[in-house]
Parts: structure tokens; sequence; C-alpha cells
């Protein structure tokens, strides 16, 4: 199965390899009188296959640093414009179509081959007599996920990377939770864009993401099955099969500057944290951003404005950074303490700050406490959150039916906007349903700000063998209106490891951890926090039909009942990563907190 989802789509790779390339056009450019243009031209990998790729210099004579962007998405469209920019700064620019893709030869496959391209195409720059042995690279998504694997080659050429929304593991970021559940919705979308033959029409997004079973919902999607989604369907566990293809397996291969950016509602904000904490514990050279941003940082929500400081100007950000190591030696001293620096924005106050590792060593890990009557059901339930531990508290229980699935509203989501719109949206609707457990702190008096991972500590039983539990994280304002803050979810079977499944027995309780996310936020005075628990977020998720069954291959549809124990013995809380406005002592680690001790709130 792995040559299978190797060799990707090689129909589609054959068919766009057998046009013809380019013929090399050089000239000044007409878009852009800063640079000159060679268009079409021909780079030769290791097995003979070609890639079609543009090149832009100053107009001037010269040898000259490059930046070479590498995108599956089409070097001609016009998002790529942007990068021409760097040669008003003296780089030549390098826009290149990835093998298998559009003017390129080959068959667009597996990821890993993107690193012997890249390293093959950052050697054709270097002999080039405009080129003066000094390579960057730049891009967003599969743009920067192309840098890591090129990054990962050692080339003494390759002197610095700035991958955006790019993450740094395949099953985590762009397949499968870290709690085990498919990210359906991202996967069927983004193949049926970018792999639906020109003379299909497209079909609509609600007539495969409701197909069962999920294994052929590639039928659906593309009218063709997927070697791709198939692939990954038949590993659902992260076994060596995703770990041949993580970048974070071999992140400790990294020896090149990176700048990395990301932003709170972005699918992949949590591995470019995970990445910036291992290459800067490390010592080596990484700075990333944090920003209030979608996967398009551009895109603005309906329901929060956070302000002029949340635009950076990221190819300004870019250009500088590549100048310090393209064009200005490193000078001693520079190395920022703990081999990096960190820029988060902060949520409410709408304020950059600058730090040094990631979780920050000063989070306090604070739970707060689910309670309630037994009848925590939709907003207009009895359910709270409490600084104390419960020591009475009833039950509370629902039903899950996979036919009728909480619908996912906001988040960190990827990548199409109009189809899954992201960001800190507004739950009203969500929060009117007898399937969705609903818990609200009182009013707060003070600011409290989150910064770090958000985690829920959950006594959970079920009447399957295997099910999913969701957790949101939401801001009541003091008008009511509930926004979304960051969520998360975790598979049953998926509890203990990713690494192999381990079903449950019905109806006893289990102590679950669900990751709901990174965030940096600010609760300000007079809202309240708020924590949501159910059993699916589709289609950001797949729903779990509630058998022992591979879920790729299910098709009954089983409900489930649902119960969250919060009394004396299940002390179930959601952890904040509460950073104090003073200095403290010592903070308990996440791994006390999971070991059961009982944490009372500390106020700041």
């Amino acid at each position: 199965m792995r040559e299978v989802f190797l060799a990707g789509i090689v129909g589609l790779g054959a068919f766009l390899g057998s046009l013809p390339l380019n013929a090399q056009v050089v000239k000044p450019s007409q878009q852009d009188p800063y640079a000159q243009e060679d268009l079409g031209i021909s780079i030769p990998m290791r097995d003979g296959t070609r890639l079609a790729a543009d090149v832009f210099r100053p107009p001037v004579p010269g040898r000259w640093p490059t930046i070479l962007v590498r995108t599956p998405y089409n070097r001609k469209s016009g998002a790529m414009s942007g990068y021409r920019v760097f040669a008003r700064r003296g780089y030549a620019v390098v826009i290149q179509d990835t093998r298998g893709r559009y003017a390129s030869q080959g068959s667009f496959g597996g990821i890993e081959q993107e690193g012997m391209d890249g390293n093959d195409s950052i050697n054709w720059i270097a002999a080039q007599a405009w080129s003066d042995g000094r390579v960057g690279m730049a891009g967003s998504s599969y743009l920067g996920i192309v840098q890591w694997w090129a990054a990962i080659q050692d080339n003494p050429h390759l002197f610095a990377i700035c991958p955006v929304n790019s993450g740094d593991d395949e099953y985590l970021d762009r397949y499968y939770s870290t709690g085990g559940a498919l990210k359906l919705g991202h996967r069927l979308l983004w193949l049926t864009e970018n792999f639906t033959p020109p003379s299909q029409v497209r079909p609509s997004f609600g007539s495969y993401i409701f197909h069962l079973p999920l294994r052929t919902a590639d039928l659906v999607a593309l009218g063709r099955p997927s070697p791709l989604w198939r692939g990954a369907l038949s590993h659902p566990s992260y076994d060596a099969f995703w770990k041949e293809l993580s970048i974070r397996e071999r992140l400790t291969r990294i020896n090149t500057p990176v700048l990395s950016m990301s932003g709170w509602f972005d699918n992949y904000a949590e591995s470019e944290l995970d990445a910036y904490r291992i290459l800067s514990r490390r010592g080596d050279f990484i700075e990333t951003w944090i920003g209030p941003w979608a996967h398009d940082p551009g895109l603005r929500f309906p329901t929060r404005d956070f302000g002029p400081e949340a635009n950076i100007g990221i190819r300004a950000r870019q250009a500088d950074w590549f100048d310090r190591w393209l064009k200005k030696p490193a000078r001693e001293g520079e190395r920022p303490p703990g081999g990096g620096l960190l820029h988060v924005f902060v949520m409410g106050p709408n304020i950059w700050r600058e730090e040094h590792e990631w979780p920050l060593a000063r989070t306090r890990y604070t739970p707060l406490y689910l309670s309630s009557a037994a009848h925590a059901n939709s907003a207009g339930g009895d359910g709270s959150l409490r600084w104390q531990p419960v020591r009475r508290s009833k039950l509370d229980s629902f039903v899950y039916d996979p036919k009728n699935p909480v619908p996912t509203i906001g988040g960190a989501i990827c990548c199409n906007s109009k189809v899954l719109p992201p960001g800190p949206l507004d739950q009203t609707s969500v929060e009117r349903r007898s399937d969705v457990l609903v818990y609200t702190s009182p009013t707060l008096r003070g600011d409290l700000e989150i910064t770090g991972p958000v985690r829920v500590v959950l006594y959970v039983a079920t009447s399957a063998n295997d099910t999913d539990f969701t957790a949101k994280l939401v801001d009541v304002q003091p008008d009511g209106v509930p926004l979304l803050v960051c969520d998360g979810i975790q598979r049953l079977r998926y509890r203990l490891s990713l690494d192999k499944p381990v079903f449950v027995k019905r109806n006893t309780a289990y102590q679950i951890n669900i990751d709901a996310g990174v965030t940096s936020y600010v609760f300000a005075p007079g809202h309240r926090i708020r924590l949501e628990v159910s059993s699916s977020n589709f289609p950001k998720f797949d729903r779990n039909l509630n058998s022992v069954r591979p879920n790729a291959d299910e098709v009954k549809i089983s409900k489930a009942r649902q119960t969250v124990y919060h009394e004396k013995g299940y002390p179930s809380a959601i952890i904040l990563p509460v950073i104090p406005r003073y200095a403290v002592t010592r903070s308990p680690s996440w791994t006390e907190i999971t070991r059961g001790r009982r944490l009372s709130h500390q106020r700041q």
C-alpha cells in the first residue's frame, strides 16, 4: 500500500508531465520594471525528470543570492507574483512547478520526493552564472512543507528557509488529529480542489463528506480512486508508515536558520510551535511568529477585529531574514537565549510579545472543574466551572448520533475559508443542542491570560467500545455571545497512544486527556470562560460510528450513550495555561496535572 501511496496521482501526473515545457524567453519583465525574467526554464532532476521554472533577476548584471519558491499550485498563478518583490531587494527569484504539476514532468506523489527535488533545484541554482551560490526558500502551506524537506538534505547552498503555515508532520498536520480522528473536511476538500480533472465538474462539499464507507469517498469527491486518500486511511495509527513521512522525526537534521509563521486559527500552529520547541532547545537559529490569523493571514473574521498590530508585513519580515543570512554573516552574540525567538500575538489586548521557550516556563497550569446537577445539556442547562475541586456533583449524559453530528463552526481549520470558515466564530447554534454539554465559569473580575496548550481531563463512559469526545474553549462575551477560542477531539481507542488502538469496556469510567489546541488569549473582566463537551465536530473531523471496526470501512451507524463524571474521585477539568502578571516560584507541570493532583486556583 505504501508504494501505491507514494505513486500518487500517477495518471494525472503523467498527463501533466507529457505537456511540452515552455520555450525559454529572456526579456525585461512586463509586470515588474525592477526585474528581468527568464521564463520556461527546464531544470533537470537526478532521475532525468525536468521541472519547469521562471526566473526573475535584478535588471543589472551581477551574481545574486536566490530565493527559491516551489509550488504544486501553478507557478503562473497570481498568488506567485508577490514573491517577485524579492528581486527589488537584490535577489534572483526562482518559481518552480513541483514534480507532476502543471508544466513539470513526472508524477506528483510522496512528500519526501520534495526533498530530493528541492536539493537538485538548489544545486542547479548554485551552478548558474547569475547565482552567488546562496539560496533561501519561501512559501506557505505546501510551499512551506517542501522547504523542510529540502532543509534536511543538508545542502551547503541552502542558507535559510521561511516556511509559513506548513507544520512538521504528515499524520498530525494533514490527515489526523492529535487525538486520532481523521481531518475529513480538510483532506477531501484539498484532494477535490487539486485533483479533479479540468473537464470534470467538482462535486459539492456535502455530497462526499457524508459518504460511507469513508474509504470510497474519493469516488464521489474525485470520480476515481485516490492512492493518497486510501493510503492514509489504511494507516489510522501513527505507525512506521507515517514516521517515514515525518519531518518531526528528522528535525535534528535541520542545520538551516528557520523563520516560521502561523496563526492561532490555522491548522498548523501547534506543529509550528512544536518545531520551535525542538529546534530552540537544541540551540538552533529559529524565529517563529504566531499571529491572530487563519491559514490565509489576510482573512478577517466577522466576529473579532484584532487591530492593525495583527498585520506585520510578512514579506518584509522574510526579506529582512534573508538579508541577515544570505547577505550579512551573523555577528557573534546575535543568538537569542535558548537559541530561538518566539513572537506570540496575545489576543484581547492585541499585542505582540517576545518569548524564548514553548510552553512558557512561567505558566501556571490551572484547573477549572466541571460541575452540574445532571443537566448540563445545552447553554440553558446547569453546567458550571469552578476554581475548586467538586465533591458532590451528579453525572451528565447525552446521546451521540453520528447521523446528526455537531457541525463545525470556526476554529483552527485549513484551507478553504468559504467552505470551512475558520476563526473565533459564534457558537450559539451549537450550544442549543442537547448533545452538547456546556459548563460556564462565574463572571471574571480581572484579566485572565492563557498562553499555551489547552488540555481537558475528562472522566467518561460510553455504551460503545469506541467513540469520540470533543472539547471547546469558549469566551462568553458580556452580551452572552459565545466565541470559540480553541478546540480538540479524542478518539477513545487512541486515548493511551496514537501508535496502537486499545478499545474500552462499555459503560466503564476512563480518564481521557483531550488536546484542545494552543492559544494566547486574554479573558477580560465581565467575560466568562466556557467549556463545551460533545462527541463530534463535523466535518472538521470524521464521525466516529461507534464501532470497533476500522472507521474507514464501517457503514453501520450506531448511537452511543455518553457519560461525563465530575464528582469526588472523578475531577474532570479544563486545564488552562495561565500566565501570571507577577513572577511565581514554581508552576505545576502538565505531568503533575494529569497524574491527578488537585490544584486550587491561585489568583493573580
